[in-house]
């Protein structure tokens, strides 16, 4: 029983180096982190996801009213709503000037443009140290267990009987150091991928909407010079 209690994992922690302690709590923290962007991000990305697919679908109604619509809006409206306000304000404010439809056209699909890019930033915020996390953990618990069996072995050869009970706790409390980095890095690396495609889509999907609203206020610039 004594044996069976110092061999369990909580035991093997407490008993372990400072420096592998050190690397166990480096994990520990960077893997809370991770889980709370995680849901941080699935959070946005769902949010982001449903207004697109509601705002689409007030736009493209046959009630639709382009400035009624944009009068709803709020400069500082995140998602596709922001891309609309930006893409209508620079498209009435130019036409007041009595600018040229080319002018106004360029004008419009360059303001939709900066406020793609910086929903897109938004939506990649914080990415990166997914990736980071996904990519270094291993490396990290690996040190630690590299440590670890170092320690191990050292006492061993000090040690006038070399058994394996005398170098087990030491590599087992190595070994749990490798098994964090890998429970911090796994969810980070699916988290990022998945993070990654879906702002990828989204992007897409505003790329596409800009064009289409680009279209309508093209075609409604010729019918009144049309007029």
């Amino acid at each position: 029983m004594e044996t069976t209690h110092n061999m369990s994992p909580w035991t093997l922690i407490a008993e372990a180096s400072l420096l592998v302690q050190l690397v166990m709590l480096i994990l520990v923290l960077a893997s809370l982190i991770s889980w709370f962007l995680i849901v941080q991000r699935s959070s946005l990305m769902a949010s982001a996801r449903h207004s697109l697919s509601r705002f689409e679908q007030s736009f493209r109604s046959k009630d639709s009213n382009l400035k009624q619509l944009y009068q709803k809006q709020q400069p500082e409206s995140p998602g596709v709503e922001g891309i609309f306000y930006a893409g209508y304000y620079e498209f009435a404010h130019l036409q007041s000037q009595q600018s040229e439809p080319e002018a106004v056209m360029e004008g419009v699909q360059r303001a939709m443009h900066v406020a793609i890019s910086r929903e897109q930033q938004r939506l990649e915020k914080h990415l990166p140290f997914l990736a980071t996390v996904g990519s270094v953990s291993p490396y990290i618990g690996l040190f630690g267990t590299v440590w670890g069996i170092m320690n191990s072995f050292i006492g061993l050869s000090q040690s006038e009987q070399a058994t394996l009970a005398a170098v087990a706790p030491g590599i087992a409390e190595a070994l749990i150091a490798t098994a964090i980095g890998l429970f911090a890095a796994i969810p980070a690396v699916i988290a990022y991928n998945r993070f990654a495609a879906r702002s990828e889509g989204l992007v897409s999907r505003y790329y596409d909407f800009a064009e289409e609203f680009s279209i309508i206020l093209h075609r409604r610039l010729h019918n009144r010079a049309g007029n």
